[in-house]
């Protein structure tokens, strides 16, 4: 049997998260500072905007995953995951941080979604038709709510987290569960038109009823990845060493597990349902992702992100060793960044995959600044939550 105490002397970041801080604000700097140089030189701004689209739904994603983690915890009174909620709760705590990443969207607009420019709304009667939905002024307004309600949960359930460490006691605890049945309600709806306008909105005339839970489905199981790989950073560091155990790595790795088979599920189901009716207004979205060099990247996805790393993850053995499943999360990332590519790419680029440096210096620059803000949030507290009166339970915490 698990014990239930742990030294709690490692519980802090302390010289780690200065050394932190500075290495990913330093790789941010520099990453942004390339890609707005890339936007004057070279690549032009429109190729740009396209790769910082990708990179902004990516680390979108990853918090927004992170933050229906910690709400569905809470509302299904999990003990498991008590010793790396607090990871999760920071990672979402990056939402308000992205809306200011989603300036250049806003602003390059018109560079990315058709529906923005008058030219091409007024030759398609399709797209006025849309009209009414798809306008810069509505869809400032969406997001403004999207942010406000993603700012407001997560700094509300990071707060009240923050605030038990203090005081302790049930109370907190039960007011988090009684909160986070109608959280997850609004971020689910949230979430989905979110998904639709940034991404499904890039082919206006396209429209798929299941795209908002594809989105979510890449973003879960990129949180659970991220989940395990800073777990295990944080204890290759001296951090946490005894506090989360093989037996939490375990489930963290039956959920990326799982999570790898419900993408795939999500993914063929769009895509069955779509082949099968055979429509040209649906079909023509998978038509561009298998002409040209988008076939291969297309067969490459399949089997990057669903064949393989369900093979992988199959055995005990893969969710327990930290270097394995370590391995199999930093798979899953970039596979999840895959995936986001090969969604935003092939409408603006047909038949060829636009491999770009901007690419790389927009998820660093991104990246850098996401990685440094978490960090910076965690500086002074506790890397678990300490007194959460499910805590013991979660430490003695093992798989049947």
């Amino acid at each position: 049997m698990a014990s239930t105490t742990a030294d709690r002397s490692d519980w802090r970041l302390g010289e780690l998260g200065g050394r932190t801080i500075r290495v990913a604000a330093i790789v941010g700097g520099v990453g942004l500072l390339a890609t707005l140089a890339l936007a004057f030189v070279g690549a032009g701004a429109t190729r740009v905007l396209q790769s910082w689209l990708v990179a902004f739904s990516y680390f979108l994603s990853l918090s927004l995953g992170a933050m229906f983690f910690v709400l569905i915890q809470h509302l299904v009174g999990a003990s498991w995951s008590v010793v790396v909620r607090r990871q999760a709760e920071s990672i979402a705590a990056n939402l308000p941080l992205l809306a200011l990443f989603f300036v250049p969207i806003l602003l390059g607009l018109g560079a990315l979604y058709p529906w923005a420019r008058p030219e091409a709304v007024a030759a398609d009667p399709l797209l006025q038709h849309k009209a009414p939905y798809l306008n810069l002024t509505f869809f400032i307004a969406r997001w403004v709510i999207f942010f406000l309600v993603w700012t407001l949960v997560s700094r509300y359930f990071l707060g009240r987290s923050l605030r038990q460490d203090k005081e302790g006691g049930v109370a907190i605890s039960l007011s988090m569960e009684r909160t986070a049945a109608p959280a997850v309600i609004g971020l689910a709806i949230t979430t989905s038109f979110a998904a639709i306008d940034l991404l499904m909105t890039l082919s206006p005339t396209w429209y798929s009823t299941i795209f908002g839970v594809y989105f979510f489905a890449g973003g879960f199981l990129g949180c659970f990845a991220l989940l395990a790989l800073i777990s295990i950073w944080l204890q290759s560091a001296g951090r946490v060493r005894t506090a989360i155990t093989p037996e939490h790595y375990h489930d963290l790795g039956k959920l990326m597990f799982a999570f790898t088979i419900f993408w795939a599920y999500i993914g063929f189901s769009q895509f069955m349902l779509i082949w099968y009716a055979n429509i040209p207004e649906e079909t023509i979205w998978y038509r561009m992702r298998i002409d040209g060099d988008w076939e291969a990247f297309s067969y490459f996805l399949l089997f990057a992100h669903f064949v393989i790393p369900f093979c992988g993850l199959l055995s005990r053995t893969a969710k327990r060793r930290t270097k394995i499943l370590g391995f199999w999360a930093v798979w899953m990332l970039v596979m999840h960044y895959v995936d986001l590519y090969w969604v935003v790419m092939p409408g603006a680029h047909a038949g060829r995959v636009p491999y770009h440096l901007a690419d790389l210096t927009s998820l660093l620059g991104i990246g850098g600044v996401f990685v440094a803000a978490a960090a910076w949030r965690l500086r002074d507290k506790s890397l678990i939550p300490e007194r959460d009166p499910r805590l013991p339970d979660s430490l003695a915490f093992e798989n049947a």
